[in-house]
């Protein structure tokens, strides 16, 4: 009898659940806009090559041990992390173990990550304010352009924004429910967060202690209690990661890339902190150009007014020094901030931005060209909006206009996110463009609840009815600015649009009869606001970029491209060869000075290579007489120079060429490949001139594997050098046999003009190329010397 009894509740139990699963009412346009999110930031995905090669050469090394998992490590031999924590890695680390090391798995958790914070943005949306605000509101974040980019790359940035959105939902959770649990997570969450971009991910925490105390129905007391308790749970997860590391032995553990003391908390007070506000000084040998908020610094790489910048041939404009930094071309192809091989730091928005081109700093810098196509599109109509839905949802028993109530609870809650962020970049004199990122979920659900309260104001002919046709004209003037350095008669049709849709929206109210059934006009005011952000969003995914430097615009769909930087680069097969063979015992392939030069190697063989500086060959990491020891032991036998100045590494590499023994290495000659005076300067498998005669395009770098993906080309002649000219009509035959240009295409000679199918081959088959990040200083690809330093203690 028991078992009879059991067996039907247990029936009963299961019919219970297909009951309650049928009876889920799934909102199909949350659907189809989280399908739209899979399609903008997956497809063409399986082109990413390495993605960011700084990171990709990370996740190989973090897969071999624990230890480098746990530290970051960012090469196998556990000698230097990268300088960021290791959070965002370690998730792109698992994919990587699951799925093996491609550029389509390292990016895979971005591309998860950004598609989960559509959904947490329609969730919170729509539990205070419906279902239309929460549509639009993920719809905006979809097709926001940097959030396309940034969920297509392995950087950090969508990441952080997902977890950020989870710590704001379970503190929205804990105000909704009345547990205190919710908001300890939430907090913890941050900390978790801090782990992922340091102290990027405390940005919101004025918004999360605005929005509890504001929000939650308890006494004041409890509040400082709750808030109290929070806070100590923000500091665990906070300090859990760099206390491990500060704490660990230093001979135990990688030197902390990025640091100046090899300490996290150092690193994330002081890189990753005050250098962000202040303006870098380290890390990297001095400000960049355009790193600083000078109206000078600014105007020097954003091309002239009326300049076709879609054709990417912009001329390398004048290095400025800062600090002793070396010269750094910023508007030459190849180069960081300039037009190359691949759309990501180039061209921010079709407007000749660049990895380090960050406007001029001051109340309107969001709206500049250098960053308002990768994220301002409406961020008018979010200012307006809010001003919309602070007055739309008054309740009728409030006795003050500032007096407030659930809604308006949760619009302070996106205004505490807006405003600090912003506020950060208007006046920060250090950061990538892609790092706006940080604004799109406010922008999103401020625009998203502020277009539905427009449009309600102005179909029910309220005193706040014109909002919505001043916010659609000045949107569309903002939008039809951006688009003149591409498209100037689109730009003029926008504006002529605009206009002539915001006329009957200013003017129905007053002579219109009755407004509620008219949806037409704010219908097509709304479609014509996103058709230019939805086209840049659409440019990521069409080209199939996978940047270093993420950002979105036409400049990918360029036949050259945009200039990603910290991209792929191609290791130098002659070279790669001479060391496989001879590295014997030795614990390190070879050492060199910066990342960019070591990571196609770690990426290629899955091999231990020193880079003795770090990211930009300006970190302390090692002494001479630490070096003096490795060599002596035999961990160390070679030594190449990849041509990079400016690194902290001078008195190692001046004793190197002192006592060290240069290696001469034949290959065979390419009349297409520059001569060079260095001693190695064998070419890379495949490399030819690009169609324009600047750097030849590259194809996807090899992988862990040991062996480079077939298909794989050649990377950057020697900086300053021109290839040789050569007969019309003849092929570029790379030192393998293949065609330096796509198969079946013939080099372009003289003016005759590629074919589109010429075009979009020679573009698929440069897809995964991009200008090392050495600050343009050398790297993978450029000509260099390889330093024999077994001789030197025999």
């Amino acid at each position: 009898m028991e078992s009879k009894e059991s067996s039907r509740v247990q029936k009963n139990e299961h019919n219970g659940y297909l009951h309650k699963l049928r009876n889920i009412k799934y909102d199909h346009w949350l659907i189809a806009i989280l399908i739209l999110a899979a399609f903008l930031y997956a497809w063409n995905i399986w082109e990413a090559g390495e993605a960011n090669n700084f990171y990709t050469a990370a996740i190989v090394s973090m897969t071999k041990s624990f230890k480098n998992f746990w530290y970051a490590s960012f090469d196998p031999a556990g000698f230097i992390t990268v300088d960021k924590p290791p959070v965002a890695l370690w998730f792109m680390t698992i994919s990587a173990k699951i799925f093996g090391v491609h550029g389509w798995s390292v990016v895979l958790p971005s591309i998860l990550f950004g598609i989960g914070s559509v959904y947490l943005i329609y969730n919170m949306v729509q539990k205070r304010f419906g279902k239309v605000p929460a549509r639009l509101a993920a719809l905006i974040m979809t097709l926001t352009p940097i959030v396309v980019a940034d969920s297509r790359t392995n950087n950090m940035d969508a990441t952080l924004v997902f977890f950020l959105l989870l710590s704001v939902w379970f503190v929205q959770k804990a105000v909704m429910n009345k547990q205190q649990r919710y908001l300890w997570i939430g907090f913890a969450l941050i900390g978790f967060s801090f782990n992922i971009k340091m102290l990027q991910a405390f940005m919101i925490l004025p918004a999360l202690y605005l929005y509890y105390w504001i929000a939650s129905d308890v006494k004041w007391k409890k509040k400082l209690v709750h808030l109290s308790i929070a806070t100590v749970f923000l500091a665990i997860f906070t300090l859990i990661w760099p206390l491990s590391v500060d704490m660990t032995n230093s001979n135990s553990r990688p030197y902390e890339g990025g640091s100046e003391t090899n300490s996290a908390l150092e690193l994330a007070f002081g890189y990753n902190g005050t250098q962000r506000l202040l303006g870098q000084t380290t890390g990297t040998g001095g400000a960049f150009p355009g790193m600083s908020s000078s109206k000078k610094s600014s105007k020097s790489m954003t091309p002239p007014s009326g300049s076709k910048s879609k054709k990417m041939g912009n001329p390398p404009s004048n290095s400025s020094k800062s600090n002793g930094a070396p010269e750094i071309p910023t508007g030459g192809q190849g180069q960081p901030g300039g037009n190359s091989q691949k759309g990501g730091g180039a061209g921010t928005g079709g407007a000749g931005g660049g990895a380090f081109n960050i406007g001029t700093a001051g109340p309107l810098r969001l709206f500049q060209k250098e960053l308002g196509p990768q994220i301002s599109w409406l961020l008018l109509i979010a200012l307006f909006g809010l001003i919309s839905s602070f007055a739309y949802y008054r309740g009728s028993k409030m006795k003050k206009w500032y007096s407030l109530n659930p809604q308006r609870k949760e619009l302070w809650l996106w205004v505490g996110w807006l405003v600090p962020v912003a506020g950060f970049f208007s006046v920060a004199s250090f950061f990538h463009p892609y790092y706006t990122i940080m604004l799109a979920p406010a922008i999103a659900v401020l625009a998203g609840i502020g277009i539905y309260t427009m449009v309600q104001q102005w179909r029910e002919k309220s005193l706040w009815a014109m909002l919505l046709p001043l916010s659609i004209l000045s949107t569309s003037i903002l939008q039809a600015w951006y688009l003149t350095d591409y498209y100037p008669t689109l730009s003029w049709i926008l504006l002529i649009a605009g206009i002539i849709i915001s006329i009957p929206l200013f003017v129905l109210p007053w002579i219109a009869i009755k407004l509620k059934n008219k949806r037409i006009w704010p219908t097509i005011a709304l479609i014509l606001i996103m058709l230019a952000p939805s086209y840049w969003s659409l440019t990521p995914t069409l080209a199939g970029s996978s940047d270093g430097i993420p950002s979105a615009g036409p400049s990918l769909l360029s036949s050259a491209g945009g200039g990603g930087g910290m991209g792929n680069s191609q290791t130098d097969s002659t070279l790669l060869k001479y060391l496989e063979k001879h590295q014997g015992n030795a614990e390190y392939l070879f050492a060199t000075d910066d990342s960019s030069t070591a990571a196609p190697y770690i990426i290629a063989t899955g091999k231990a290579v020193m880079a003795m500086g770090g990211f930009n060959g300006t970190d302390k990491a090692i002494t001479l007489k630490q070096f003096k020891k490795l060599v002596k032991e035999g961990k160390v036998k070679y030594y190449y120079s990849g041509g990079k100045t400016g690194g902290s590494n001078t008195e190692i590499v001046n004793w190197i060429k002192k006592h060290a023994k240069k290696v001469k290495l034949s290959s065979s000659s390419n009349s297409q490949i520059a001569s060079s005076s260095v001693t190695v300067a064998s070419k890379t498998e495949g490399s030819a001139p690009s169609s324009n005669g600047g750097n030849p395009g590259s194809g996807q770098g090899g992988m862990p594997s040991g062996k480079a993906p077939s298909g794989q080309t050649g990377s950057t002649p020697p900086s300053g050098s021109k290839p040789s000219k050569k007969p019309s009509g003849t092929k570029n035959t790379a030192p393998n046999g293949n065609s330096g240009a796509p198969s079946g295409m013939k080099k372009p000679t003289g003016k005759k003009k590629l074919t589109k199918k010429q075009l979009k081959k020679m573009k698929k088959s440069s897809k995964s190329s991009g200008p090392s990040m050495g600050g343009g200083m050398g790297g993978p690809g450029q000509s260099g010397t390889l330093y024999d330093l077994s001789s030197i203690y025999k």
